[in-house]
């Protein structure tokens, strides 16, 4: 909502304009009235909205147009005052003060106007006769007010009518000509019901309505209060109520309902409540709060941002697959202003055999996003409405920031959960193929895969030592000469070489020479195309004797060129360096080492499976 108000009263020459301010003010009429009042600030405390409030009085004889015109542009809301028993000061207000505002504002965000109608104290009769039709012609009028100055009947009101259409104006929410709500309101409007609509049945019951009450208005529906609105909606129309529940037509109704009759603030505080502007758009405010990361930190999701984003998902997987069908995914996304997923997702996450977002491939993707692009992260939660369901101050509860690197190598150990991995390697080597094996897609599965599908990604879970954690791969394009930061900053580095291709080796040892011969970060040489015959490479070292020279594990041979999936232990093997990098290669090559990581890497994944099945079968 606004920090401030600002009102400015216009109008002809007496008609009352500095009296109004005076009277509201000095709660009395005055007895000598100056040419203009100076601007006056009612402070938060004792308005009812409780924002401060400026009003500003304007006088032909001693102000000039250039100043009025200043005023007009500053003024949140313009208030046009006319004399109820002057005929000529009525005509004024649309031969000359509404279009010469609205030459003055801009057309797409007309400042609301109020028609006040003074000394209603010397008449008997009402000018509503007069003004109603002046308020059918112009939509920028919100309401009209007959007031006095001199009984002091009115005078509040007109004041909180004027600081109402800034703080609640109709103009985004409702069109009088149509008599229905704007596209954009609906548009808010289904998105904040499809949030509340906690079970995905289209409808909200009884505990939903409570919740979405409580979240907005900070306080529960009686039962009876409860029935009553569901009774309201019944009479109006017959598919707003559904076993007994509401449905989005009849929360539209209700809203609409509430905008006819004067309520605009009940359908403002609930838009504002769920990251609404004025203009009806998410503030940048909501979408991304505040989170700063030092230098060496990264962001991971913490566990209640994980069980939220399993909601979503139990909400979405109608058919209980433990997959995202293409239309699941799609109305996922409807709470968002566009799909933010491409097809390139599908290819850097597990999939069933159908290619659909598998669950653990959806958390997969999402804690991709959160480790790469945080702010991003934040933007997709804040239009699932994290900060609203799970009743926190926003977005930014949900991340956690991981401590510096250079800690975890002192205290050789870490509490990250996401390891970044770098793939490297020559054109052709075999990059690609590694990143899909990780996702258990063998050459025949690859092959189906779409070149402008393609992904530089793939992330998914191994166990080390029984904990689950997430290996990020990497792919970095063979541009030996302009290797970025990014391109080198990681937890573990891959160097791929295609085994039966003379010249792929030379790439690696390049890079490793330049890029990694001094650097702490754990490398693995893999002889990819393993099932293919093994050419001799044309550079000075065999690969085995460069490893040995270098002190690194002997190369591992790896093809995606199986029948199943392909294995998973190079895999394994990358994520516990990336875990450990401050173990000696001695260390890691000791057999014993890697059957503890793997043992517990089997026993792990196939109690993690029969766990999910358990929480499936709750489900």
């Amino acid at each position: 909502m606004r920090k401030d108000v600002r009102i400015l009263l216009v109008g002809e020459p007496k008609v009352g304009k500095t009296s109004l301010i005076m009277s509201l003010v000095s709660e009395e009429f005055p007895d000598e009235v100056p040419l203009r009042a100076e601007e006056i600030t009612i402070p938060a405390d004792v308005t009812p909205e409780r924002v401060p409030t400026h009003i500003v009085d304007y006088s032909e004889a001693e102000q000039s147009d250039e100043q009025l015109y200043q005023e007009i542009s500053k003024a949140n809301v313009i208030c046009i005052v006319y004399s109820v028993n002057n005929k000529k000061s009525i005509e004024k207000v649309t031969s000359h003060w509404i279009p010469l505002i609205n030459e003055r504002t801009d057309k797409d965000s007309r400042v609301p106007l109020i028609l006040v109608g003074n000394k209603s104290d010397l008449v008997e009769h009402s000018s509503m006769e007069t003004i109603l039709p002046i308020m059918n012609q112009y939509s920028e009028i919100e309401t009209c007010v007959e007031c006095s100055a001199k009984n002091l009947k009115n005078i509040s009101e007109l004041f909180y009518y004027a600081q109402k259409a800034v703080l609640h104006p109709t103009g985004p929410l409702y069109s009088p000509e149509e008599k229905e709500m704007k596209p954009s309101c609906i548009k808010a409007l289904t998105r904040i019901f499809k949030i509340s609509d906690l079970d995905n049945d289209g409808i909200l019951n009884d505990n939903e309505l409570n919740f979405f009450q409580r979240t907005c208005f900070n306080i529960p529906l009686a039962p009876q209060a409860l029935e009553d609105v569901k009774n309201v909606v019944r009479k109006n129309m017959s598919d707003g109520v559904k076993d007994n529940g509401l449905t989005l037509k009849g929360f539209l109704f209700l809203h609409t309902l509430f905008i006819q009759r004067g309520r605009h603030e009940t359908t403002w505080t609930v838009l504002r409540r769920f990251g609404y502007d004025d203009d009806l758009e998410l503030t940048q405010e909501y979408l991304f709060p505040l989170l700063k990361i030092p230098p060496d930190c990264t962001t991971e999701l913490n566990h209640n941002a994980y069980l939220f984003l399993q909601s979503v998902f139990d909400k979405h997987d109608k058919d209980r697959d433990c997959a995202l069908s293409p239309d699941e995914l799609k109305d996922l996304f409807k709470v968002f202003p566009y799909m933010p997923w491409g097809p390139d997702v599908n290819n850097t996450v597990c999939t069933n055999e159908q290619g659909w977002i598998t669950y653990q491939g959806y958390l997969s993707q999402w804690t991709l996003t959160t480790y790469l692009d945080v702010q991003r992260c934040l933007e997709y939660l804040g239009y699932l409405g994290y900060s609203i369901i799970q009743e926190q101050e926003s977005q930014a509860a949900a991340i956690t920031i991981t401590r510096n690197k250079r800690i975890d190598l002192q205290k050789k150990q870490t509490q990250r959960s996401v390891f970044r991995c770098n793939v490297l390697g020559a054109r052709g080597s075999g990059k690609s193929g590694f990143l899909q094996a990780f996702l258990g897609r063998n050459l025949v599965r690859q092959k189906r895969i779409r070149e402008d599908h393609k992904s530089y990604y793939a992330i998914s879970t191994t166990y080390v030592y029984g904990q689950e954690k997430y290996l990020l791969l990497h792919e970095v394009l063979p541009d030996f000469e302009f290797l970025s930061e990014a391109d080198l900053a990681c937890d573990v580095v891959c160097l791929v070489y295609d085994i039966s291709n003379p010249r792929s080796f030379e790439y690696c040892a390049k890079v490793y020479k330049k890029h990694f011969l001094d650097s702490k970060t754990p490398c693995v040489i893999i002889a990819a195309k393993s099932d293919l015959h093994e050419a001799r490479q044309y550079y000075s070292l065999s690969p085995l004797d460069f490893c040995r020279k270098h002190k690194l594990h002997p190369p591992q041979l790896f093809t995606c060129n199986t029948a199943e999936a392909p294995s998973k232990d190079i895999y394994t093997k990358l994520t516990t360096m990336a875990m450990y990098p401050h173990m000696t290669q001695a260390d890691l090559k000791n057999s014993t080492f890697w059957l503890r990581a793997s043992v517990g890497a089997t026993v792990f994944a196939v109690l993690g499976f029969a766990m999910y099945k358990a929480l499936l079968k709750q489900r």
